[in-house]
Parts: C-alpha cells; structure tokens; sequence
C-alpha cells in the first residue's frame, strides 16, 4: 500500500510538473508573437509614413507645384524609389496610406482558411435573459461553445482560451436584465472590439418562430465602407466560418 502510494504522488508530481512547464512555454510563445507583432508593426508604420511622403511628392509635380519643404531634403532619395515603384506605386505601405486596405493585420492572415473556433460567455452573475441570449448567440455563430464563466476574471478565462484552442471570445453584457453589450476579442494577439447593443429581440420574443439553421451563413456586409467600417466588419467576419454555396442561410452586418 505504501509503495502504491509512492507512485501516485510520483505520478502527480509529474503530471504537476509537466503542467507547469507547458503553461511556461505557451507564456514563452506568446510574448515571441506578440514581440514579432510589435516589430512589423512598426515597419508597417514607417512604410506607411515614406509612401505618404511619395503621394505629397508625386501630386505636387504632377500640379506644377514646388516640393512641399519638410520633404526637399528627402526628395532626390524619394524619387529614385518613385522610379523603382513604377507608375502609382504598388508596395503595402502605398496602398495603406491610400486607405485602399487596413494596417497589417498578421491575426487575421488565415482569415477564410482555417474555421474558426469561438467561445461565448457572459458578464458575472448574468441574467436569464442574457444566459438565453448568450445562447442564441452561440446557436448564431457555427462551431461556436458557449461557457459559463463563473467568478472567472477576464485575463483567466482568456488563458484559458489559448490553451483550448479558441480563436475568439465573445463577452455579452446587460444593463438591468437587457443585453446592451458585446466584447469580441480575436486570439492570440487581439484585436479587441467593443460593440454597444440596442433593442435586442431574442427568438422566443417572437411569435411561432421557426427553428434556427445550422448552416454557416453567407454573410452580407453593407454600409461599412469607411476604415473602421471595415475593420468592425473584418473583425465580426472572422467569427464565421466560409459558407458552402448551397448554404440558405444569410446574416447581414449593416
């Protein structure tokens, strides 16, 4: 009996220490991606601010117009890339400053290649119209799973997340028992968004609604033409996964 029990404290402390040293690599991995992140962020900034510098230098010769002077001392550098670049300019940092794209977004690179995979909870101590919302939500979102949260800080339950795979947690929140909330935070690196909520209708405040399909949606986007737009619509876009082209279903963001 005594040995048995040597070996299942044995055990646990191996399964205890593997544990902590898996939890070490993942915080490992995670400051690498976001120190990776930082790194061509602030390379997408400084090719943003050089193609912003060739737009001003190439619209003033085509009007006529002297050099702007805080370029001049740039401006022999800056046309012999000009001339490299061809006619317009065609590297990323062009096209951003353009607003023809968004800022490099490396967390939504795999959008539409890999399914993705979204955890739905609540606020503390919710109530039942905001647990029956959180469901319809989850029902909403295909291959999604909604959690009960519990006294779960947020930094917790994130972790958490990580570690099982997610790759969105949605946060819905109330204000005397009506959903007026909704937290969208993409993993691993973010973006976090925060979208307000009004006059949410749940499916049983309708009469004789029918069942709700399990099909992943076509999505219909309208509206949302400015830069934050479409970056609101990215980021609601990526908790979707691609349709099939029979699918009958559609969710329209407006």
């Amino acid at each position: 009996a005594g040995a048995a029990r040597g070996r299942r404290a044995a055990k646990e402390r191996r399964s205890a220490g593997e544990e902590v040293e898996g939890g070490s690599m993942a915080l490992r991995r995670q400051v690498r991606l976001r120190k990776e992140f930082l790194y061509r962020k602030a390379n997408e900034a400084k090719d943003a601010e050089v193609a912003e510098k060739k737009r001003k230098i190439r619209a003033a010769m085509e009007a006529g117009r002297p050099i702007p002077t805080e370029l001049r001392q740039d401006a022999v550098a800056l046309e012999r890339d000009m001339a490299l670049d061809g006619a317009g300019g065609s590297g990323a940092g062009a096209r951003y400053a353009e607003g023809v794209v968004a800022p490099l977004d490396d967390e939504y690179a795999d959008l539409g290649q890999t399914p993705p995979h979204v955890c739905v909870t609540t606020s503390r101590e919710p109530s039942s119209r905001l647990k029956q919302f959180a469901k319809e939500i989850k029902v909403t979102i295909p291959n999604s799973a909604a959690v009960n949260r519990g006294n779960h800080k947020l930094s917790e339950l994130l972790q958490a997340a990580r570690r099982h795979g997610f790759t969105d947690v949605v946060v819905l929140s109330e204000t005397r028992g009506e959903p007026d909330g909704m937290v969208v935070c993409h993993l691993p690196l973010g973006p976090t968004a925060y979208f307000t909520l009004s006059n949410a209708v749940l499916r049983h405040d309708i009469p004789e609604a029918g069942p709700l399909s399990q099909q992943a949606p076509h999505l219909v986007v309208h509206n949302m033409e400015s830069r934050v737009g479409k970056r609101a619509a990215t980021i609601l876009r990526a908790l979707f996964p691609p349709p099939k082209a029979e699918s009958r279903r559609v969710v329209s963001l407006v």
